[in-house]
């Protein structure tokens, strides 16, 4: 018998949104990816360190990462030390749990949010609690004094899209014991983000990820802001080699590219918008997003159907068998012409 850990034998595992083998047949609007290439500088910058043999490729990366860790900390007002660089914003979350909650102690999320947490949770042999929210998007029962290890806010929310006012996010600060740690996956499509609060606050911790508003999930790019002593602690944990020499590049190259980052954001906010006013003349409810992506409820309330008649049609959105979210459809926003084409379809299954 393969002695694996009991932890890892019972738990399910999670499971990532359908990518097609014929990503070129299908309207991908199920994983909240950017329709629009990524900045024609961060290409560059992957060519040049790639260079005319790829030799560059026969050596180890930088393991600190540290042109990204300045550019990012040029751009949000940081100094380096409360940087870090990672594979994507999933190896920060997973590095959080493993650096601050040990077996059988508490780590607690929104529900419904990413779930991702609870499975990274597992894997540690942590404990889950999630909170449920209210008509109004406010937290049940809260406690007064959250005493878990960590308390995971996705801001805006996915897969619904409100944003949790500053405030809030301020007073869950002083409420938790432990860590807060505020997902800003998709934070550059909203008005405000918390990273205010990081110097406020030493139990705040921001992740951001490159994968949604610098057009690079292909990358697999992420980053944190917090105190230097929970960077240092977190630099303890990650691979050495975390970072390939293509992907610190890339990163670089799209933190230096702000007006590249803020025209694409505008298209999509701007698209956002139309597809939102449209789905609203079909009768369909839509949660106001400041997400790349809106969540949608059709007249009957029947997502799956919804959901079933798109996918016919080579239209891929996401559909959760939760409860909570079964009536409803998660659609991310696409080009101006790939979302006339899905309101089109919608206006055909009726």
């Amino acid at each position: 018998m393969i002695p694996l850990r009991k932890n890892i034998q019972q738990m399910a595992g999670y499971v990532p949104g359908f990518q097609p083998p014929d990503e070129a047949a299908w309207i991908k609007l199920n994983t909240n990816e950017n329709p629009y290439p990524p900045s024609p500088k961060v290409v560059a910058a992957i060519l040049a360190e790639l260079g005319a043999d790829g030799g560059n490729l026969r050596k180890y990366p930088d393991a600190g990462s540290r042109s990204g860790r300045a550019a990012a900390g040029r751009l949000y007002g940081f100094d380096p030390s409360w940087v870090i660089m990672a594979n994507g914003s999933d190896e920060l979350l997973n590095n959080l749990i493993r650096a601050f909650a040990g077996e059988g102690e508490e780590i607690a999320f929104v529900h419904p949010s990413y779930t991702y947490y609870a499975t990274l949770a597992e894997i540690q042999g942590a404990r889950v609690r999630t909170f449920g929210l209210s008509e109004k998007w406010e937290l049940i029962d809260f406690p007064t004094r959250y005493e878990g290890k960590l308390f995971f806010l996705v801001n805006p929310n996915a897969p619904l899209g409100f944003t949790y006012p500053l405030e809030f996010i301020e007073n869950l600060a002083r409420r938790c014991a432990g860590m807060l740690v505020v997902d800003e996956a998709y934070a550059d499509f909203a008005d405000e983000n918390a990273l205010a609060l990081v110097k406020k606050y030493e139990n705040v911790v921001v992740t951001r990820t490159f994968s949604k508003s610098y057009c690079l999930a292909g990358m697999r790019l992420g980053l944190a802001i917090a105190r230097p002593e929970v960077i240092a602690a977190l630099d303890k944990i990650r691979d050495h080699y975390n970072l390939d020499r293509l992907a610190q590049a890339a990163a670089t190259a799209a933190l230096e590219d702000q007006p590249y980052f803020s025209e694409c954001v505008r298209k999509i906010r701007e698209t956002r918008a139309w597809f939102t006013g449209e789905l609203r003349v079909l009768g369909y409810g839509v949660i106001p997003s400041r997400a790349n992506f809106v969540f949608a409820t059709p007249p009957d309330r029947n997502g799956k159907r919804i959901y079933d008649g798109l996918y016919r049609r080579k239209i891929l959105v996401r559909h959760f068998s939760d409860p909570l979210l079964a009536e409803g459809l998660r659609i991310s926003i696409g080009t101006r012409e790939e979302m006339e084409r899905t309101i089109e379809a919608l206006r055909e299954i009726g």
